[in-house]
C-alpha cells in the first residue's frame, strides 16, 4: 500500500499525541495541604510566583484556548499536525477518555531541563521567572525539546508565513513575533500581556466562552482569576485533589490541574 508523505506525516503526528498524553499523565499524585500552603507562603518580597490552574470538571474540550494562543501568537504552522488548523498547539486539548479533556500548555517548570541544556542560554527566565526563548540567540540544535519532559516545545522547520505587520514589529523574547525558520518556539504564558497586568489569552477565551476552566494568577499572593473572578488560590486548591504532571520528575511545573469532581479527593 502506498502511503503519501502528508499521509505518514499525520499517521506519525497522532501516533505521537498518543504517546504523548499516556507519558504526561503517569505518576500523578495529590498535591498535600502542606504543599498548598508552603506554595501560596514561601515567597521572596516582590517576587512574583505566577499559576495556572486548569479546572477539568470545567473544559468540554472546545479549544478555545488554542485558537486564542493561536491568534495572539500568530503561531506557526505545525508540518504534519491536522488540528489546531494546522498550526503548533502551544496548548494541546487531550481526549481523556472517560475523564474528559485535559489541555496542556508550557508548564513553565521552575526546575527546568530546557534551561539547563541549551548550549547558548536562548531558553532562559524572566526576571518574573517565565521561560522564554530568544530566538536571536537560539542555534536551532533542539536539544531543549528532547529535554522536555512535556513534549511542549516546537521547531520551525520551514519559513513560517509573516504578515507585512508582523515584519514591522520589533522583536522581543516577551512576544516571539515575528516567528522565524530554524529555531525552537513555546507557549510563554504571554508574558507580554502579563507584564501588562492582564491575562493570558487563552484564560480569556475559556471565560468568554462560558466554560471558567482557566486560572491564572500570583501564588504569593495566594491569588488567581479567570477574568470575571478573583478567588483564594489555596482554598481553590484545598479538598479537590489537585495534582501536577510528572512532579515526580523535580521539575517543579507552576500548572496545576483539578480532576472532575467525580474522581476528587473530599
Amino acid at each position: 500500500m502506498r502511503v503519501s508523505r502528508r499521509e505518514f506525516l499525520t499517521g506519525a503526528a497522532s501516533a505521537t499525541t498518543g504517546l504523548a498524553l499516556s507519558t504526561v499523565l503517569d505518576g500523578l499524585q495529590p498535591i498535600s495541604g502542606e504543599e498548598i500552603s508552603r506554595m501560596t507562603t514561601e515567597t521572596e518580597p516582590g517576587k512574583r510566583k505566577w499559576v495556572f490552574v486548569i479546572d477539568l470538571d470545567k473544559c468540554n474540550g472546545c479549544r478555545k484556548c488554542t485558537e486564542a494562543c493561536i491568534t495572539e501568537m500568530h503561531v506557526p504552522p505545525a508540518w504534519g499536525e491536522p488540528q489546531y488548523q494546522g498550526r503548533q498547539p502551544w496548548i494541546q486539548v487531550f481526549e481523556n477518555g472517560s475523564e474528559g479533556f485535559l489541555p496542556v500548555p508550557c508548564q513553565n517548570c521552575q526546575n527546568a531541563p530546557c534551561t539547563k541544556v541549551c548550549p547558548v542560554g536562548a531558553t532562559y527566565y524572566s526576571e518574573d521567572h517565565i521561560v522564554l526563548i530568544d530566538q536571536n540567540r537560539c542555534i536551532g540544535c533542539r536539544i531543549c525539546i528532547a529535554a522536555c519532559p512535556y513534549q511542549r516545545r516546537f521547531f520551525n522547520w520551514f519559513e513560517p508565513p509573516v504578515t507585512e505587520e508582523e515584519r514591522q514589529l520589533p522583536y522581543s523574547p516577551d512576544y516571539q513575533v515575528p516567528h522565524r525558520r530554524g529555531v525552537t518556539v513555546k507557549c510563554i504564558w504571554c508574558r507580554h500581556r502579563v507584564k501588562e497586568g492582564r491575562l493570558p489569552a487563552c484564560v480569556e477565551a475559556c471565560t468568554a466562552a462560558g466554560h471558567d476552566a482557566l486560572y491564572f494568577g500570583d501564588a504569593a499572593e495566594d491569588v488567581v482569576s479567570n477574568g470575571r473572578e478573583v478567588f483564594s488560590l489555596s482554598t481553590l486548591l484545598r479538598g479537590r485533589g489537585a495534582y501536577r504532571l510528572k512532579e515526580d520528575l523535580g521539575t517543579e511545573p507552576r500548572v496545576v490541574y483539578l480532576p472532575p469532581r467525580r474522581g476528587a479527593t473530599r
